[in-house]
């Protein structure tokens, strides 16, 4: 794992104050900012938490990303359940894009509690 916590290396942040919490996750490619057009109108009605992967160019530390490590979901499903702990977010609903709703479906069966609803946008079954 990392040295620093997890939620300063992936870039991590709660914006928002609603009552139900929103986990933005973005695909392969991207990072963060995918999300930056719509962020001020799901802020007014919900806490949302927006990151980057460890692959994504938007993290700052190179080093965060191991080939040999993330060569299948589960890490990545790892370090999405590890950040949700470490941010103190439970029963969340989970929007994941691309490759990120793949991940989703593997943190939430490893941690169901932690899950609500599951968004896949254009998720690929791989």
């Amino acid at each position: 794992m990392v040295t620093q916590n997890l939620s300063t290396a992936m870039n991590a942040k709660i914006l928002g104050s609603g009552q139900e919490t929103l986990v933005l996750a973005h695909g392969f490619g991207a990072d963060q900012s995918i999300w930056d057009k719509i962020l001020p109108y799901l802020a007014d009605r919900y806490q949302v938490v927006v990151f980057d992967w460890c692959f994504s160019g938007a993290v700052k530390d190179p080093g965060l990303y191991d080939a040999a490590k993330y060569s299948t979901y589960d890490a990545f499903a790892d370090d999405l359940i590890c950040l949700l702990e470490e941010m103190k977010v439970n029963f969340s609903v989970f929007v994941g894009h691309s490759m990120s709703g793949m991940i989703g479906c593997i943190a939430s069966i490893k941690r169901p509690d932690l899950f609500h609803k599951l968004i896949l946008v254009a998720t690929s079954p791989r």
